[in-house]
């Protein structure tokens, strides 16, 4: 970019990494807020929104690489804007940082990457897969250097950590453990990034490629999104209903639905410190924890009392030394898990968070639940819709489907990502002032609705005040439009409003398949047992299947299940993004067996 020196265009790369929290390779406006909270800077919500906008080039409310160099141009006089760069780009842990030397080979400019995280990632591999004899070869990674870039090329080390986070969701028998030639590899590292995507995590500028090829932001970025959502995924009252000892007064526990996993953590860290009788309470990760007050104390209070846990660390001043004592604390419940002393003190909002969601997980001290508390657990269908948006890189998070969009603007951003342009940005309202906020939340719901029928949706029945509302029926049918408008939306010769996509992705699966084999439809109960799914695979790609995994005859539900399951990681293996479950192949669903179909269709185009 013209005006740029190299040292500013590497000095705007590091601080795009440090700021790009959730590694998706975008900074959101939350992100950006935090990076410029963190050295200091505090500036209104609207402001730093109005900075993304202005160098929104692509109008997808987040800032990639290009578009902070050009804030950058814009705000490199004011004085906040030097410091946000001379003290993110600090080096971090006594200026120890990893460079990415494949990068350069590459041909691309090298990216800066934390030597916590990588030390903190290769840890957690080594303890969660030690035991894994198909890892045997690749476990202990060492934790200084390249070794974990290096260990994850062949994809089964991120495959396994997918399964760790979400149980099964990979069939391990499509998993290529023996003869690695590049082409096996590859296969892998795409069946882990698409099996990453389907349980919520956000791969929209990662692909295989860039893991083959040892990009270290991105394959931390990748590890980190895996990892997350296994450490948080049980931090809910349906996975721990002690949570509901964190209700706070005049609350239900729908109000704990509206809570995401990490403000959960905050109120199960402030909980035990009030039951410890300790007045200090913490609103973050970062500057709230650096001191290791709140983490004495709450080890303390979770530990078994047998374990020997004390306050000892409390009499340490310097804060480094004082850590390190809490860790060592920490360690005697075996929760040392992705903190140093220095990560610690320094604040790292990702690693601390990943601490503390450990340590909840093993230890959450939540007694005297009323065991007849009527607790709804997310359906399969709440869930898959749930990680599909999610995968998509839509911000905020979405931790609950009913609560997360009755504003409309994860909708609106769905929108763009299935008609890029139909979003007139300038109708949607941002910003909910307290007096005035259901109204503008229902305009923009309103206007959602007017969308989808400009994108041909059928939306009859579902109205914006369903959707600020959380009405489940209509809320359902609406994801489900627009996710079938995403999926048709990645076929070539489907047009987006076309209400004969189901005859077309029909046809041509037909048309691939041994005549013997062809079906009418997807409600047609011959694919209940996945075999001409599988068929289809092999159409796709010769010897893409192993016939050996696949019961032929299958007729128990069992059986019917583990081809369905070993179907849809193979399909994946492929190229195919699947968000479907085994068990709606084998019942037939017939949305998401449509979707299943529709994405090998796009890959077969592709």
């Amino acid at each position: 970019m013209e005006n740029l020196t190299d040292d500013q265009i590497q000095q705007i790369r590091q601080v795009f990494d440090n700021m790009d929290e959730d590694g998706d390779g975008r900074i959101s406006v939350e992100e950006l807020g935090a990076g410029l909270n963190s050295v200091g800077i505090k500036m209104p919500g609207y402001q730093i929104r109005e900075m993304v906008v202005h160098v929104d080039q692509d109008k997808d409310g987040f800032m990639n690489l290009e578009e902070l160099k050009l804030l950058y141009l814009k705000e490199s006089g004011r004085g906040y804007f030097r410091n946000l760069l001379k003290t993110v780009t600090n080096e971090r842990e006594g200026g120890a940082r990893l460079e990415a030397g494949s990068e350069i080979s590459s041909g691309r400019a090298p990216h800066s990457t934390s030597l916590s995280e990588t030390l903190a990632f290769s840890s957690w591999i080594n303890t969660t897969l030690g035991d894994d004899p198909d890892c045997k070869d690749m476990i202990p990674v060492e934790t200084e250097g390249t070794e974990l870039f290096e260990k994850c090329k062949n994809g089964i080390i991120l495959c396994k950590l997918v399964n760790k986070s979400s149980a099964g969701r990979i069939d391990e028998r499509a998993i290529n453990m023996t003869d690695l030639s590049e082409a096996r590899r590859k296969e892998n590292l795409t069946l882990a990034i698409n099996s990453a995507q389907a349980i919520g995590c956000s791969t929209v500028n990662i692909g295989p490629d860039d893991v083959a090829a040892g990009e270290h932001h991105l394959v931390l970025g990748l590890i980190w999104q895996i990892i997350r959502v296994g450490l948080l995924s049980d931090v809910s009252l349906v996975h721990e209903p002690g949570v509901a000892q964190l209700l706070e007064e005049g609350e239900t526990t729908a109000d704990l639905l509206k809570l995401s996993p990490e403000m959960i953590l905050l109120r199960w860290v402030n909980h035990h410190l009030r039951k410890a009788g300790q007045p200090r309470r913490i609103n973050n990760f970062s500057e709230d924890i650096k001191d290791s007050e709140a983490y004495t104390w709450l080890l303390k209070e979770i530990a078994p009392k047998d374990k020997g846990v004390d306050v000892s660390p409390m009499q340490e001043s310097d804060l480094t030394k004082r850590a390190d004592c809490m860790l060592t604390q920490a360690n005697k419940i075996g929760c040392r898990s992705f903190v140093g002393p220095a990560v610690v003190v320094e604040g790292n909002a990702k690693l601390n968070l990943a601490f503390v969601a450990n340590l909840f997980n093993n230890f959450p001290a939540l007694e005297g639940v009323d065991e007849t508390m009527d607790i709804k657990e997310e359906t399969r269908e709440e869930k898959t819709y749930r990680n599909w948006m999610n995968s998509l890189g839509v911000s905020p998070y979405v931790n609950h489907i009913y609560n997360d969009l009755t504003n409309g603007l994860v909708l609106f951003q769905l929108f763009d990502v299935c008609k890029p342009g139909l979003v007139d940005w300038k109708k949607v309202n941002k910003k909910f002032k307290q007096f005035q906020a259901r109204i503008k939340k229902i305009e923009n719901c309103n206007y959602v609705c007017e969308l989808g029928k400009q994108m041909g949706l059928s939306l009859d029945g579902v109205k914006g005040e369903d959707i600020h509302n959380g009405n489940q029926t209509q809320v359902l049918a609406l994801l489900w439009q627009m996710m079938r408008a995403y999926t048709i939306s990645k076929l070539s010769d489907v047009p987006l409003e076309s209400e004969n996509a189901e005859n077309a992705i029909v046809s041509w699966a037909n048309k691939k398949l041994d005549e013997g084999t062809r079906f009418c439809g997807f409600d047609d109960s011959s694919l209940c047992d996945s075999v001409i799914l599988v068929k289809l695979l092999e159409k796709l790609k010769a010897d893409s299947v192993d016939w050996a995994s696949v019961n032929q005859a299958a007729e128990t539900q069992e059986e019917k299940l583990a081809n369905a399951h070993y179907a849809l990681s193979s399909a994946q293996k492929l190229g195919a993004q699947i968000y479907a479950m085994p068990e709606e192949i084998v019942e037939v669903n017939p949305n998401m067996t449509f979707t299943v179909f529709a994405s090998l269709m796009s890959c077969d185009q592709a």
